[in-house]
């Protein structure tokens, strides 16, 4: 008999391993959230993280992301509550994303059948959240814990455990941190400048996608 978790958990990693960076879309409107993601997505990102904090109308925006990306598997991040959970639940969201580690979080994750990546820092909580059914670590914030050379001093010690640095990320660090080990990179900032975004450049957003993406082949 298959495991559930050890299925969704098989499933996400085969995407991770696939794709290798996830486009993290914090937007001040649907309409906006859309825009980046439809720019990131033309240029070649296929995983799109919709944050569940400092994002307006998140789970209108990770609809309306689905509906209009159908080639894209859309998730929730910065999940921090069980009610943060159900709402991206309710939107459809396809993976979740939480910057800490909460046992609870991930059970009911779990029981959903979806993939739960929680946050995690030290070796001891890297190893907590994958024991605790994670399907994935994200280690954060990268760039204060010293970014490709964090994740290449973990491999040793924990093995296999698919570690998913952001915060901070950027064209620089990406592909260093895929080398070190890094089974995918979260972006946000370093695809989306906030200059490009308010001034709605999307040809430019789009070719740093495309830039970015063949960083990490």
């Amino acid at each position: 008999m298959v495991d559930l978790r050890d299925s969704t958990r098989a499933d996400w990693l085969r995407l991770l391993t696939q794709h290798r960076a996830i486009a993290i879309i914090r937007a001040s409107s649907v309409a906006q959230g859309l825009s980046m993601a439809s720019a990131a997505a033309a240029g070649g990102f296929r995983l799109v993280e919709v944050t569940w904090t400092n994002n307006a109308n998140p789970a209108d925006m990770a609809r309306a992301i689905r509906l209009a990306l159908p080639n894209c598997t859309v998730g929730a991040g910065s999940v921090l509550t069980p009610a943060d959970l159900q709402g991206a639940i309710a939107a459809r969201s396809q993976f979740c994303f939480s910057p800490h580690t909460d046992r609870k979080l991930i059970e009911q994750a779990n029981k959903q059948g979806l993939p739960m990546v929680a946050g995690a820092m030290t070796p001891t909580e890297i190893i907590t959240a994958w024991r605790a059914g994670a399907a994935g670590v994200k280690v954060f914030p990268i760039s204060t814990l010293g970014n490709a050379t964090y994740i290449s001093r973990l491999q040793g010690p924990l093995g296999p455990i698919p570690l998913i640095p952001t915060g901070g990320v950027t064209s620089e660090s990406a592909p260093e941190l895929i080398a070190a080990g890094a089974i995918a990179v979260g972006l946000s900032t370093a695809l989306f400048p906030k200059s490009e975004v308010d001034s709605g450049d999307w040809a430019a957003i789009e070719a740093r996608s495309r830039y970015l993406l063949a960083l990490l082949k």
